[in-house]
């Protein structure tokens, strides 16, 4: 299961007991938001696409929506979504727990500059009822992100 790769994950950097678990769902960010008690905005969504070199990850804000012009920009090609089955197989997450933490092998990660304007985010933690709390500087570490990125809209 996800949860337990990115719980492991965690573990080994010492971080195990931030990881939140809830009795109801948070596959999206108005559940999550609610689950959480915060501003949906809040909730660090991470988008799957397929990118030119492969599968690649947008961690953004959840009041944040992909713009085709600035990713086919900062990517080369039109935004493709990953489809469910996809996700599994590409980034070893499934729809709902989809994270910038413990993916397969291969999978690039991007955060995008929605993210900046906060002290501390949630993104998901590997299944449809999880989340952490994490800085922009922990977000940062503990995703391996390749860099910051701006292939969003709606959010200013």
């Amino acid at each position: 299961m996800a949860i337990e790769k990115v719980k492991e994950f965690f573990r080994q950097h010492g971080m195990k007991e931030k990881v939140l678990e809830f009795e109801t769902s948070s596959a999206t960010v108005e559940l999550a938001a609610q689950a959480l008690h915060c501003e949906p905005c809040r909730i660090a969504k991470t988008l799957s696409f397929m990118g030119k070199e492969g599968p690649l990850l947008v961690v953004a804000a959840g009041d944040a929506k992909i713009d085709n012009p600035k990713f086919k920009a900062q990517f080369g090609t039109k935004p493709k979504m990953l489809k469910p089955e996809e996700n599994v197989e590409l980034i070893g997450h499934a729809i709902g727990g989809v994270c910038p933490f413990a993916v397969n092998d291969g999978v690039k990660i991007y955060l995008d500059e929605s993210l900046k304007r906060f002290e501390t985010v949630f993104p998901a933690c590997g299944s449809a009822n999880s989340a952490i709390e994490l800085t922009m500087a922990e977000l940062e570490k503990y995703s391996s992100s390749v860099a910051w990125v701006n292939v969003c809209k709606a959010w200013q």
